[in-house]
């Protein structure tokens, strides 16, 4: 059986919208974009290197997020996670886009995400991990169909912005994994109980 695990940067109150980029994520007048970029450093570089390097599965997206990960690194040539990215095969949740997709090894889920996501699962050795794709990931812990969280948490309160676990999700986790980076950053893994 496959495994789902979510790899996301949060702020101390749950917001993981726009980490990288002012222009990431501007739903609902969100002015914050770019939030977590201050706080990288060696020990969280590594540490996500470490990820990439181990990762044998396949990546899964929003729409949302697919279009803007594509935008960004699809034909990049000025980092090594662009030939990951490009060669990993891609998972896609959305209702809107029409096959085929433009990125190259990129599948669109068909019906219900959480529905094809429990499929997946049940593939030997299919895991998959997801990267932003916020309401993807509500829907699938509505259903109990991730087993991992790695958690960037960065020193910062913004009070606004979508959350990870909005109001009505009731998670509980346990710690396997943490790292503190120079810059005050969390890195945590966790497993729901």
């Amino acid at each position: 059986m496959g495994k789902v695990t979510v790899t996301n940067s949060v702020t101390l109150d749950g917001v993981m919208q726009a980490p990288a980029r002012a222009d990431e994520d501007t739903r609902g007048g969100f002015v914050y974009g770019g939030w977590a970029v201050p706080y990288q450093d060696s020990v969280i570089n590594n540490k996500m290197g470490e990820l990439m390097a181990k990762s044998k599965g396949s990546l899964l997206f929003g729409r949302r997020t697919y279009e803007d990960f594509y935008s960004v690194w699809a034909t990049r040539t000025d980092n090594p996670y662009s030939p990951v990215l490009n060669r990993t095969h891609k998972y896609v949740a959305s209702t809107t886009l029409k096959g085929p997709l433009i990125w190259e090894n990129s599948t669109l889920l068909k019906g219900d995400a959480a529905n094809a996501v429990a499929e997946l699962k049940q593939q030997e050795g299919h895991d998959l991990g997801i990267l932003g794709s916020g309401e993807l990931i509500h829907s699938l812990v509505r259903r109990d169909l991730i087993d991992e969280y790695i958690l960037l948490i960065t020193p910062i309160v913004l009070g606004t912005g979508l959350r990870l676990f909005p109001d009505g999700h009731n998670v509980r986790l346990r710690l396997i994994e943490s790292v503190v980076s120079t810059k005050g950053v969390i890195f945590a893994r966790y497993q729901p109980e």
